[in-house]
């Protein structure tokens, strides 16, 4: 397939064939978006209304922290707050809905302005994902990937019928399911073995844990997608 702006950051994603490509693809719209709120982005008046009215989840909020520029998130948490403040208590219409106060308040415990952007740009690089996949050169790339994770199949799963026909999407279930199904079953062998680890007679100084050891944090990503 022939290389243009929208397949490049595709290409890119799945070069390493390390872990899962989309939890790569993910990360990579996560890092840009809370490089982008906490640099010069976090001043300017139409991002700063999103970030009041829309708040930020708890992983993203985690993310957020791990930046340098505290400050910068200290102000938009002053600003998020007064908003909150506004929209629960101190805006009050005279024939407000009995819900509406409800209504609101699930809306900004549900809602992440990292959340929304990295949706809308996981939307677009997974329409070119498909495209891509229709082509032998990017099958290979995909096939050549360490797994997809357990979340990411699901979602590709779901997306398929989208973007594929009728007679493709039984090739692709297959195509990606095997690259999950090895994933589980290493995972398990892994995880059985650092079981077994814990038997006295496996025990003593010639121990051999093999891959095992961290089989608990890799099992975890597999299953959730986060570290």
């Amino acid at each position: 397939m022939r290389e243009s702006i929208l397949t490049i950051p595709i290409t890119e994603v799945l070069e390493p064939r390390e872990g899962c490509p989309i939890c790569r693809m993910r990360d990579m719209l996560e890092k840009r978006t809370v490089e982008y709120i906490m640099g010069a982005a976090m001043m300017e008046p139409d991002v700063r209304i999103e970030t009041n009215r829309l708040g930020f989840c708890h992983t993203h909020f985690k993310q957020m922290l791990k930046q340098k520029n505290r400050l910068s998130l200290a102000l938009m948490l002053q600003t998020h707050l007064e908003e909150t403040d506004r929209q629960l208590f101190s805006w009050k219409k005279l024939f407000e809905p009995k819900d509406m106060r409800k209504k609101k308040l699930s809306e900004i415990n549900e809602s992440c302005f990292v959340c929304s952007k990295v949706d809308w740009g996981m939307e677009r690089l997974l329409r070119t994902f498909f495209e891509m996949y229709q082509s032998r050169e990017s099958r290979q790339l995909i096939a050549e990937q360490e797994y997809i994770c357990l979340p990411h199949y699901d979602l590709l799963q779901s997306l398929a019928p989208q973007y594929l026909s009728k007679a493709e999407l039984k090739g692709f279930s297959e195509f990606i399911g095997e690259l999950t199904e090895k994933q589980i079953a290493l995972l398990y062998c892994d995880v059985s073995h650092y079981c077994n680890m814990y038997d006295y007679r496996n025990t003593g100084k010639d121990a051999d844990w093999g891959e095992s050891k961290d089989s608990i944090e890799r099992a975890i990503k597999f299953i959730t997608s986060r570290d």
